[in-house]
């Protein structure tokens, strides 16, 4: 967390404008979903909140992020959720790392690799293809650059797979650019992880 308070505040649900209620329709109409829309009870997430001042901003956002989210991209769940986290991580965003520490569990991460995407593609542990992606999680939030060794170590994701991971990349270095800039604070309940708080 870079702030302890938010720059802006989650909207009202009780005082959304026309626009507002249509770009936050999808999480008022539906139950609490897997990827973090929703928390326990229904309450919609402070992402989401903050977001809706810029109603038709957020309906955009939430077309591509729900791409980066879906089997339509090429990562596996686990191998997207390995390059999120490093992500967040690098970008110092407690509430992304909190949140996606959750998913990344419900897809296939252990304890002990979500401790070492911390360390990163250097810590013991990783197999060729873990450390390739996290060495490209760094380059890309270092340098916006993909070097020809991680490209060519990168291979058996194909064509695809290296699009969406520096895609994925990129969508979430700059949803941490948004919740840090914009001081977006975690849920009531949520813990953030000591390396992470402000």
């Amino acid at each position: 967390m870079r702030l302890n308070a938010p720059r802006i505040e989650p909207v009202d649900l009780d005082r959304l404008d026309a626009d507002q209620r249509a770009a936050l329709e999808p999480f008022l109409a539906s139950g609490p979903n897997g990827q973090g829309g929703k928390v326990g009870g229904g309450k919609i997430l402070n992402i989401f909140r903050t977001l809706a001042h810029a109603p038709k901003a957020l309906t955009a956002f939430l077309g591509w992020g729900n791409y980066i989210l879906s089997r339509r991209n090429a990562l596996t769940p686990r191998d997207r959720e390995l390059v999120i986290l490093r992500t967040g991580y690098n970008c110092r965003s407690g509430y992304e790392w909190t949140q996606h520490k959750r998913i990344g569990l419900d897809c296939g991460l252990s304890e002990d690799e979500i401790a070492r995407i911390k360390a990163g593609p250097d810590a013991e542990g990783w197999n060729d293809l873990d450390r390739a992606m996290l060495h490209a999680t760094d380059e890309l939030t270092a340098n916006h650059f993909v070097t020809d060794t991680t490209w060519a170590a990168l291979a058996p994701l194909g064509d695809k797979g290296r699009m969406d991971l520096v895609m994925t990349v990129g969508q979430y270095t700059q949803v941490s650019m948004i919740l840090n800039s914009f001081g977006i604070q975690v849920e009531d309940g949520w813990h953030v992880d000591p390396d992470l708080r402000a």
